[in-house]
């Protein structure tokens, strides 16, 4: 049971470390356009990336530069706020400090209790400020992650659920560009926002289209961000924490599921993913929900956690803020 617990805080480490900083990068680039183009509805582009990082309004009011980033970057009472991420992936390392560096503990530990002094910079200095702040220490625990940890079977772990996340953030980017809206990151703000400008210019001297950019997006073997290289990745590591027999049809649901992605789009050329581009993007975030399902049954194994009431006992399913 330990183990299982351990394995599932590694994994979700790596998924909301991963979200925190897919999140701050895009957050970033479409405020940087909001406070730069006057031409843009705020409101309409506020809400619209506000329904691309998964956030509900609650009410009808105006949306302002500085409300998208009270409510994505700053808000402590929300758990999947840039602030809420980083607390409870450093919860999740604390209840895994003997399977973690003590570096990797200490950069979350220290990103965490540094959240306050860098909010105080940005409503100084502007949003940037602690936008920076988040992608620099996550790039920081990712470095030290595959420096600092053993690369076992917790190290993939954390891998599958870093890729696993990465993968839907780039879906979700893809998704708000397809509906080609008046008010959606332009395809060069999208390569920014994905850390992608430099390696696409240079791969394809500079010329930004459509099609070009799916296919890099989709198809690059050789970006980490890509979705295909994301879906290798979390396929090699996911194949070695499968303990069954190598014989046909033996493999994991899960890994499964992650071929049968890879293989959907491997071999599909780039004017017939643009056609029907929204639909290849369904089909592999559903993959990632039904992977991150899978998973949690066939290695985490959840169980009841038994907790004590005035009335004796009880059992809770306790989340610990993981979600899918």
């Amino acid at each position: 049971m330990t183990l299982a617990r351990n394995a599932d805080s590694l994994y979700w480490i790596g998924r909301y470390v991963e979200r925190a900083d897919d999140m701050a990068r895009i957050l970033d680039v479409a405020v940087q356009q909001l406070l730069e183009d006057a031409t843009v509805d705020t409101d309409s582009m506020a809400r619209h990336v506000l329904a691309v990082l998964g956030f509900q309004r609650a009410d009808d009011t105006a949306c302002t530069v500085w409300s998208l980033v009270d409510g994505v970057a700053y808000d402590r009472a929300s758990a999947e706020s840039l602030v809420g991420l980083i607390r409870t992936a450093r919860e999740n390392a604390r209840g895994a400090r003997e399977v973690i560096s003590s570096e990797m503990w200490e950069c979350l530990n220290a990103t965490y209790m540094g959240l306050d002094d860098a909010e105080r910079r940005a409503r100084l200095l502007g949003p940037h400020a602690f936008l920076t702040y988040i992608k620099e220490r996550a790039a920081m625990f990712a470095g030290l992650t595959d420096a600092t940890l053993s690369h076992d079977v917790g190290y993939s772990y954390l891998i599958v659920g870093r890729s696993i996340e990465r993968i839907d953030m780039t879906v979700r980017l893809l998704m708000s560009r397809a509906a080609y809206r008046p008010d959606a990151l332009s395809w060069m703000s999208l390569l920014v926002a994905a850390g992608a400008q430099d390696t696409y210019i240079r791969a394809y001297r500079g010329a930004v289209d459509t099609e070009h950019v799916v296919e890099f997006m989709m198809l690059d073997r050789l970006f980490p961000r890509s979705v295909f290289h994301s879906l290798r990745v979390a396929e090699r590591h996911l194949a070695e924490l499968d303990n069954r027999p190598d014989r046909v049809g033996a493999q994991s649901t899960a890994l499964t599921l992650l071929g049968r992605a890879r293989s959907s789009i491997e071999f599909i050329g780039r004017g017939e993913m643009v056609r029907d581009l929204p639909a290849y993007l369904r089909s592999v975030q559903e993959t990632c929900r039904a992977v991150s399902e899978s998973i949690a049954a066939e290695h985490f194994h959840v169980e009841p956690y038994v907790t004590w009431t005035d009335t004796g006992l009880v059992y809770d399913y306790v989340s610990h803020g993981r979600k899918p």
